[in-house]
């Protein structure tokens, strides 16, 4: 079954505790150990090893980001983690530089990830409702999806050579919860799409 890797990015602050996206974390790991992934996890209160977190990108089938959307964005911890670690693995840990030579200027400029072959998914929590995205009515994001605004991530992973899982999302958590009902959509929402990653490392090892 496939290694799953799990960033809880959360920060902590007196009016946001953590305690949906460290609870949301902890479902994730228990749901995906139950189906017999093997699961390896960080978070950002802890204090981390960059050699031990390219390792865990490098064993890992499945990264899951859990994290909160502060700011249109993810949290300064979380940031830092990436300008730290990310920056390390550009020696061919995670990427190859940006994928270009001087003598193949041609090359597309996010070429160079090594991380072919695995995915990641964004699992996030946003004060903003549901009904702010995908609704050209909505003046703040004129239309756009959660994936919209979110695309610089994407394009994090992407930069690795990775593929997307569908994104899971709560909304109005801190105005208008609904915690149960996430949990229980959350727990489907796995259920689901790695039911169809462990599928994909099946057939992949048939055709071996």
């Amino acid at each position: 079954m496939p290694n799953i890797f799990i960033i809880n990015a959360h920060e902590y602050y007196p009016f946001s505790e953590g305690r949906l996206n460290n609870t949301l974390a902890d479902k994730a790991a228990e749901t995906l150990s139950v189906n017999g992934h093997k699961v390896k996890t960080t978070t950002m209160k802890d204090d981390y090893d960059v050699a031990t977190e390219l390792e865990k990108h490098q064993w890992a089938d499945v990264i899951l980001l859990q994290t909160p959307v502060n700011w249109m964005g993810v949290p300064w911890s979380f940031k830092k983690y990436m300008d730290t670690i990310y920056s390390a693995g550009m020696d061919g840990t995670l990427c190859d530089g940006d994928g270009r030579r001087r003598s193949d200027p041609i090359k597309q400029y996010g070429s160079g990830g090594t991380l072919a072959g695995k995915k990641y998914m964004l699992s996030l929590t946003f004060n903003a409702p549901k009904e702010a995205f995908d609704d050209p009515s909505q003046d703040l994001f004129q239309g756009r999806s959660v994936d919209d605004l979110l695309f610089p991530m994407h394009m994090n992973f992407r930069f690795f050579g990775m593929e997307p899982i569908e994104t899971f999302a709560c909304h109005d958590v801190i105005k208008n919860p609904d915690i149960d009902n996430d949990l229980v959509r959350f727990e489907a929402h796995l259920n689901e799409h790695f039911s169809e990653v462990s599928g994909d490392e099946q057939e992949l090892q048939s055709a071996v």
